[in-house]
C-alpha cells in the first residue's frame, strides 16, 4: 500500500514521522525474534546438573578421555571405545594440553609451569584428598551457567532489558566501526552488531540496572551501617540461593536496626534485588548476555572474582567482560592493572569448560603457584566436566566446539610467545597492554581493594580517559 501523500503545509515533518515510525517498526520487529530465539536456545531438555561421584580407587582404570589424543595402550584404547559408544568412535584431531608433570606445576618463581613447559598428552584421575576436593568444587561451579539455559528465566529476563534503547545503541554503533573501516581500507570493522549489542547492554546494565553495595543502608533512617559478621540465611533465603547472608547495623545510635544481606546466587532473586558485589554482577549479567542470544562464559577465579565472557562471531574468539568496571575485552586488566596476583581461572559454559588463566595472567610476576591438584589431573577434571556437557549435543555440534577448543589453544600459545617477548624486551609489557588495562580497580571501597590485593599499581598513573565517568563511580560507592 502507497503511503499518503505529504501534507502541503509541513512536508518535512511529514518525512521526520514516516522515519521514525520505520525505526520503531524495525526495533520492535527485532525484539519479537529474540523474544522467539530466546525461547529455543535450549538443546532439547536442559543440561543435568553435574554431582560430583564417589571418589575414584586409585586402582581402578581411568575414564575415557574423548577429546585427547589416543594413546599407545591397548588398555586405555578399548575402555575409551566401550565407555563412548556410537557417538565419539574416533578421537578427536583437536588436543588440549597443559603441562607434562607434577615437578613442573610450580617454577622456582612461582610461575604455572604450563606459561613455559611443552605441552602434555597426561590425564589422570583424582586419588589424593586435595585433588577429589578440588574436583567437587570444579564441578558445583559448572552447574552456574547450565541454569542460564532456562527458557522461563530467559523470557523473564528479556522483559527487563530495554530493548529498543540496546538495539538502537548498537545500529549506531555498528555503523561508526563499520564507517571507520571504509575509511582505513578494510572490509569488516573492528567489532560486529551483535558485539555492539552486548556492548549496549554492559553500559546499560552497569549504569542504570545493577548497584554496587559495600555496606547496604539502613532500611529505617537511611544511615550507613557497619558489618556485624555473618549470620544463617532464612528458609526464603536459601530458597533464593543464598549460601551466606552478611549482617550489618545501623550507626545511628538512636536507631541501632539491623540489616541483612544474603549473597543470592539465583538470577530469579538478582533481576529482583538488583544489587551485590562481583558475584551477583557477573552472574546476573551473563544470564543477561545469553538472554539476549549471546554465548556465553562465566569465569571463576580461584582468588575470589568472577567475570563474563562472550563468543564474538565477528572475531571467532571468546571476549572478556567485567560488568562491574564496565570493561570490554581488557583480558589485562587484573593483572597488570590491579596488580592482582592468581593461579586458576577457569570458564564454564553450558556446553564446556575451559582453563583460561593464560588469556589473564602473561605475565610470571602475576602468577601464584597452582597448587589444588596435579595438572594431569586437572586435565582429567576438565575433560570429565567438557565430556558430560556434550554428551546430548549432535556430532556437527561437537566438531565445531572440539575445533573451537583447538583455536583457542593456539591462541594461548600467542599469548605465552607474547608474554616471553615482552619481557625480553624494556617496557615491552607496558606496549602490548591495550589501552584501558593498566588502571586500578574502579568498585569498591579503598580498604576493601588494598585487602584483596586489587587496589592498583601505584606508580603508574591512570588516564582520566580510562576511568569511569561520575555515574559510574556513584554506583561504585565512591
Amino acid at each position: 500500500m502507497s503511503n499518503p501523500p505529504p501534507p502541503s503545509e509541513d512536508p518535512v515533518a511529514w518525512a521526520k514521522h514516516l522515519t521514525g515510525a520505520f525505526t520503531d517498526a524495525i526495533h520492535k520487529k527485532r525484539a519479537e525474534c529474540l523474544t522467539k530465539q530466546a525461547r529455543n536456545l535450549s538443546l532439547g531438555s536442559p543440561p543435568p546438573p553435574l554431582r560430583p561421584p564417589p571418589p575414584i580407587p586409585s586402582d581402578s582404570p581411568s575414564p575415557s578421555r574423548p577429546y585427547m589424543r589416543p594413546t599407545t595402550s591397548s588398555s586405555s584404547s578399548s575402555s575409551s571405545s566401550s565407555s563412548q559408544p556410537g557417538l565419539r568412535k574416533a578421537k578427536s584431531k583437536f588436543t588440549l594440553t597443559t603441562s607434562s608433570s607434577r615437578s613442573q606445576e610450580v617454577g622456582p618463581d612461582g610461575l604455572p609451569a604450563y606459561t613455559r613447559s611443552g605441552a602434555t598428552k597426561e590425564s589422570h584421575p583424582p586419588e589424593d584428598v586435595a585433588s577429589l576436593k578440588f574436583r567437587g568444587q570444579l564441578m558445583l561451579l559448572a552447574n552456574t551457567p547450565a541454569r542460564y539455559e532456562n527458557p522461563g528465566l530467559l523470557d523473564e529476563a528479556l522483559t527487563h532489558i530495554p530493548l529498543n534503547r540496546i538495539y538502537a545503541e548498537a545500529e549506531e554503533e555498528s555503523q561508526m566501526y563499520e564507517a571507520e573501516a571504509r575509511s582505513l581500507g578494510k572490509e569488516r570493522g573492528k567489532w560486529g552488531y551483535q558485539d555492539c549489542v552486548i556492548m549496549a547492554l554492559l553500559r546499560w546494565f552497569k549504569r542504570d540496572f545493577f548497584t554496587w553495595i559495600n555496606n547496604p543502608l539502613c532500611p529505617v533512617c537511611y544511615s550507613e551501617t557497619s558489618p556485624e559478621g555473618m549470620t544463617q540465611p532464612l528458609p526464603d533465603e536459601t530458597a533464593r540461593g543464598a549460601t551466606r547472608t552478611e549482617l550489618f547495623k545501623c550507626t545511628n545510635m538512636k536507631c541501632g536496626t539491623y540489616e541483612r544481606f544474603p549473597r543470592y546466587s539465583d538470577v530469579w532473586a538478582l533481576l529482583n534485588t538488583r544489587r551485590g558485589r562481583c558475584g551477583e554482577w557477573a552472574n546476573c549479567f551473563s544470564m543477561l548476555c545469553r538472554a539476549v542470544g549471546s554465548r556465553v562464559r562465566w569465569v571463576w577465579n580461584s582468588e575470589d572474582h568472577v567475570w563474563t565472557e562472550v563468543y564474538s562471531e565477528h572475531v571467532n574468539r571468546w571476549v572478556h567482560i567485567d560488568s562491574c568496571e564496565e570493561a570490554w575485552d581488557k583480558p589485562r586488566l587484573y593483572a597488570e592493572g590491579w596488580g592482582k596476583k592468581m593461579a586458576y581461572c577457569i570458564a564454564f559454559s553450558h556446553d564446556g569448560v575451559t582453563d583460561v588463566t593464560r588469556r589473564y595472567v602473561r605475565l610470571q610476576k602475576y602468577a601464584l603457584p597452582r597448587t589444588k591438584c596435579p595438572e594431569a589431573v586437572l586435565v582429567h577434571i576438565l575433560n570429565e566436566i567438557r565430556t558430560m556437557r556434550r554428551e546430548r549435543l549432535s556430532p556437527s555440534d561437537i566438531k565445531r566446539l572440539e575445533k573451537e577448543d583447538y583455536l583457542e589453544e593456539i591462541e594461548f600459545r600467542k599469548f605465552e610467545w607474547q608474554a616471553l617477548e615482552a619481557e625480553a624486551t624494556k617496557n615491552g609489557a607496558r606496549r602490548t597492554a591495550a589501552p584501558g588495562e593498566k588502571r586500578p580497580r574502579q568498585s569498591g571501597t579503598t580498604d576493601w581493594k588494598h585487602r584483596r590485593g586489587e587496589n592498583g599499581i601505584a606508580s603508574e598513573a591512570v588516564s582520566p580517559l580510562d576511568a569511569p565517568d561520575a555515574r559510574m563511580m556513584e554506583h561504585d560507592g565512591h
